[in-house]
């Protein structure tokens, strides 16, 4: 069976750019969540979101016939410029066809749907709710060229050009587990000899006039405004809602003998994946929690490993009424006594939710856990809720000796992606 490694990684998120910025926001426990200032939400009953700040871009090196779409489209700017870390990291400025033919690089990567744009979209928020109707009419309304925004594949196009790949080039779009099925999918890819180097990961934003207000439309979003970066509280008893965030993970991963041949940085071992579907509704998980159970239990199959063997878990973790105790008791059916023993949790209290990055950077944030030996925090944990509870490692990071993760997202329409990821052995 071949294995698969993990050589490279970028990622741009809210609580920083680069490995190093992401790493050490980790360490601090630091929130990037703050008052939305791309556009103006002051209309909104939610005005607050994890914003990706400080993203500088030599306009020079933007791959024509892209670079006017990237520098329109926030997301696909996110997902090029995290690429280009990763591939750094993996080849260290060598392009990555003197150590494979083209036809051996693939690209699987997520992003959202959204392609749509409305101008003034806050015109049709009053007091706190949406006029609905009149907003699809808009939509319905306004000519093609008006509603287009940016095709969604665009930047993974541009990835896939830049890297010279002529394998498989692929796109997923299946909402907040698009990021963990990405991985998931490149993981098969290369065990099963379609591919000899994958880039994977996602990019995601939908911290945009209209995101927001289909979010909020389905009251899916906390409107603690005042709290702030203490507003996304996953497992918590006063949770009201998830928090919007944007950025984008991207990893270079590598079949194991390949890797070795060309003496690349081995970063992490990929050892199992599972996915599933709750075919229940679009917004609620299933109450029987058995397909997200079955999702890990899958990839925990896949890598040959039992649920004791886990060091950590990088929960979906929403701050959601019912996804918090659902993931809960399906960590529960899945790892038996060994639940209580397995710390938990979740990376959006500090990030918000980054829709179809979510589980590309949560994937990132496991990696952390394992090469810096420290659990990542729930922040703003601080009321037990008896629905939740298990080890969130709540409020402050915490050493460990993590030596496995697993790494989980659950997503809209009953989607669920599991990865296990471990040392390279």
């Amino acid at each position: 069976m071949r294995r698969v490694v993990v050589t490279g990684l970028g990622v741009v998120s809210p609580l920083g750019i680069g490995r190093q910025r992401f790493f050490s926001g980790l360490h601090e426990a630091r929130s990037g969540i703050d008052d939305i200032r791309s556009f103006d939400a002051s209309a909104f009953p939610t005005r607050i979101a994890g914003e990706v700040k400080g993203l500088e871009v030599n306009e020079a090196r933007l791959p024509e016939p892209f670079a006017a779409g990237l520098r329109r489209d926030r997301k696909s700017l996110f997902g090029w410029v995290a690429a280009q870390q990763a591939l750094a990291d993996a080849f260290g400025g060598e392009p990555a066809q003197r150590f494979y033919a083209p036809r051996r690089i693939s690209v699987l990567m997520s992003t959202g749907l959204e392609i749509f744009h409305l101008g003034d979209i806050g015109r049709h928020v009053r007091e706190g709710r949406i006029d609905a109707p009149a907003l699809l009419a808009e939509v319905q309304e306004a000519p093609l060229h008006a509603r287009l925004q940016i095709p969604s594949d665009l930047g993974i196009r541009a990835i896939a050009r830049s890297v010279g790949a002529r394998g498989l080039v692929s796109g997923y779009v299946s909402a907040c587990a698009a990021g963990t099925q990405a991985i998931g999918e490149a993981w098969h890819a290369i065990r099963d000899g379609a591919a000899d180097v994958v880039v994977t990961g996602g990019y995601d934003s939908m911290v945009n006039p209209l995101g927001l207000a289909g979010f909020c439309l389905l009251e899916a979003l906390s409107r603690s405004n005042a709290l702030k970066g203490a507003a996304s509280r996953p497992f918590d008893a006063r949770r009201d809602g998830f928090v919007l965030g944007e950025g984008s993970g991207v990893l270079v991963l590598e079949e194991l003998q390949a890797a070795r041949r060309r003496g690349a940085p081995v970063l992490a071992e990929v050892l199992g994946y599972g996915a599933s579907m709750d075919a229940y509704r679009v917004t609620d998980p299933a109450p029987d929690h058995a397909a997200s159970a079955r999702a890990m239990a899958m990839a925990l199959s896949r890598a040959g490993l039992s649920p004791s063997e886990v060091g950590y878990i990088n929960a979906h973790g929403t701050g959601t009424r019912k996804n918090d105790p659902s993931e809960t008791q399906a960590i529960r059916a899945v790892f038996g006594a060994a639940a209580d023993k397995t710390p938990v949790s979740s990376t959006k209290s500090q990030m918000g939710h980054l829709i179809g990055a979510a589980g590309a950077v949560e994937f990132i944030a496991g990696l952390f856990a394992l090469l810096e030996g420290v659990l990542p925090a729930t922040v703003n944990l601080e009321e037990a809720d008896p629905e939740c509870d298990l080890d969130y490692v709540p409020g402050r990071p915490r050493q460990a000796d993590v030596r496995v993760f697993l790494s989980n997202s659950f997503g809209f329409g009953g989607q669920n992606a599991s990865v296990v990821a471990g040392r390279f052995r």
